[in-house]
């Protein structure tokens, strides 16, 4: 994959934008809909970088380990030039307990929704909460099923903050473009208030050949709405729930897939999500 950075910067070859690391060990919620029995450790994502000419990454606090985040600051801690991050907090969490976790390396806060109600954002705390995101310059990323998004950003975007959506908004490929949601999610992003996830193309609920099809044809509109310069593209390592199909190396052989020009990789890969996660200018 070395040729895709050829006009890279040695000092940032790419950075991979969603991955998780947690150890089986772990104390995890009781709300949890996924158990992993195994250890995705900061060495063996490292790893996995290093082996696909990849430099940087981003991780996401992973659902199962609820608000608890000392496993992802801990790494954060060990690789702070490699490494941006993305926690899960309540919502009356203190401006002080974030100002730390910004000083570790924290770029943003995630709303995993899956499977659970929608907030009602019009209630007196949502909007201290997103004060401080704000103040940090901080995005919210929100992981939902693609139904929903509409009215889902509509209520986040009067606050002002940068919005991520994960794995192209969780569509369903069997469903195609016109599906309820997805080409109003599309709309929204001509606004620059959005960036999107171009990740996780193995969750779109289709066949392999179904979800690469769709995925190359939402690529094309999400460039078209929101810019290329508000994509960014993930592993979605270790790839839970999909383990023993899906590998590092087969979604990088996706990405390859989906056609990108050699401008488009750059900005999903090096450009994009340099500003998104505050990675600094680095010279050659």
């Amino acid at each position: 994959m070395s040729d895709l950075f050829s006009v890279s910067p040695p000092s940032i070859l790419g950075i991979d934008g969603h991955a998780h690391v947690f150890s089986r060990e772990l104390d995890q919620t009781s709300a949890r809909r996924y158990s992993p029995d195994y250890d995705a450790t900061l060495a063996m994502y490292q790893d996995q970088l290093h082996r696909h000419g990849l430099t940087h990454g981003v991780l996401v606090q992973p659902s199962f380990l609820g608000t608890d985040n000392r496993y992802l600051l801990d790494a954060l801690q060990q690789a702070p030039d490699q490494l941006r991050g993305v926690v899960v907090v309540e919502r009356d969490i203190s401006r002080a307990a974030l100002e730390e976790m910004d000083r570790l390396g924290v770029v943003g806060v995630r709303l995993n929704l899956m499977g659970k109600a929608l907030p009602d954002f019009s209630e007196p705390q949502w909007q201290v909460f997103f004060d401080h995101i704000a103040a940090l310059d901080w995005h919210v990323e929100v992981h939902r099923q693609v139904a929903d998004m509409p009215a889902l950003l509509a209520g986040l975007m009067p606050f002002g903050v940068k919005i991520v959506i994960d794995h192209f908004g969780r569509p369903d490929a069997r469903l195609g473009l016109e599906q309820p949601g997805f080409l109003q999610m599309l709309e929204l992003g001509r606004s620059g208030q959005l960036w999107m996830k171009v990740s996780g193309i193995y969750r779109l609920e289709g066949s392999a050949q179904e979800n690469l099809d769709f995925a190359r044809d939402a690529l094309s509109l999400l460039v078209e709405t929101f810019g290329p310069q508000r994509l960014v593209w993930g592993s979605d390592w270790p790839h839970t729930q999909h383990e023993s199909s899906v590998s590092y190396g087969s979604v990088v052989e996706q990405l390859q897939a989906l056609g990108c020009t050699a401008p488009l990789m750059r900005s999903l890969l090096i450009d994009a999500p340099q500003v998104l996660f505050d990675f600094p200018p680095t010279e050659a």
